[in-house]
């Protein structure tokens, strides 16, 4: 093992690390902000990967195929907080488990009588099908390079929106003090509805990216949500800097086990995980 197979699984598990941030991201704006714990939102991940085989087979293009997924996805987002998870705010954590948990299996029900159980591949577009050489004998494909760039982009995205706009201040408020907020004259339903939209686009479009290189098969959402249940509890519930960090972390962790300890790559997150409850209880940018 040499130099090149090192950067090679540390390109590998930061590209992970920044899929899995998409997803995490989404779910600890939910939960730190409306304070829904939302077990669906790894189905929205499915979606976008049903939507991204769907679309590119209708419409011949990857780039048009992610708009107008990233559309669908808002879209069903802002319909299941309406008319579902609004209903949800004032009751306990129980009823939210068990609500989205039977969303689970409609989603899951709904795709099988969409698109079937076969297993099915979304094709690389043909601009992004290279590799960059990394040493004379080893290439790193360059959509996975892709992948690392959109992610990057939404992150610094979502960063200067938080930060930086009106909206920003508002949802921050809104995670800090919802009643406050509603208090001020702000409509804390639209708001809420706007993040579970937010939440679940990013998760659909982690899915989109996502299904090129991967399979895209009938509850593959259950996986990338407990992956991302792990990262939130690490980088602190409510926050995207944690999400982030975690996300990376849970990524290099998961990449280089697989490789280096395939027998016990199972238990190595959640190891991780353990370790870093042990040191910070909230998890690594947790707060009271």
């Amino acid at each position: 093992m040499d130099a090149s197979f090192f950067l090679i699984q540390t390109l590998n598990g930061v590209q992970y690390g920044f899929l899995l941030f998409l997803v995490a991201s989404g779910l600890t704006l939910i939960f730190g902000i409306m304070g829904v714990i939302n077990l669906a939102h790894g189905s929205f991940y499915m979606i976008g990967a049903y939507l991204a085989f769907w679309l590119v087979r209708e419409t011949g293009s990857f780039a048009l195929a992610l708009v107008l997924g990233l559309v669908v996805a808002l879209a069903v987002g802002w319909l299941v907080e309406r008319v579902l998870i609004r209903h949800l705010y004032a009751r306990d954590h129980l009823y939210q488990v068990l609500l989205t948990y039977g969303l689970i299996l409609i989603f899951n029900e709904g795709q099988r009588l969409i698109w079937g159980n076969d297993v099915h591949g979304v094709l690389i577009p043909s601009s992004l099908t290279g590799s960059i050489p990394l040493t004379e004998a080893q290439a790193y494909p360059i959509y996975r390079l892709f992948m690392s760039a959109c992610c990057i982009a939404v992150a610094a995205g979502m960063y200067l929106l938080i930060q930086h706009t009106r909206l920003g201040m508002t949802i921050r408020a809104g995670a800090s003090n919802r009643e406050m907020v509603e208090a001020l004259g702000l409509d804390i339903d639209r708001l809420f509805a706007l993040v579970f939209s937010l939440g679940a686009a990013l998760a659909a479009f982690a899915g989109m990216l996502s299904a090129p290189v991967s399979s895209v098969y009938p509850g593959m959402g259950e996986q990338i949500l407990i992956y991302s249940f792990v990262v939130v509890v690490i980088g602190g519930i409510g926050s995207i800097k944690g999400a982030l960090v975690g996300a990376l972390l849970i990524g290099l962790a998961d990449t280089f086990a697989r490789v280096l300890l395939p027998q016990v790559s199972g238990l190595t997150i959640y190891a991780l995980m353990a370790m870093v409850l042990v040191w910070r209880p909230l998890g690594l940018f947790g707060r009271r």
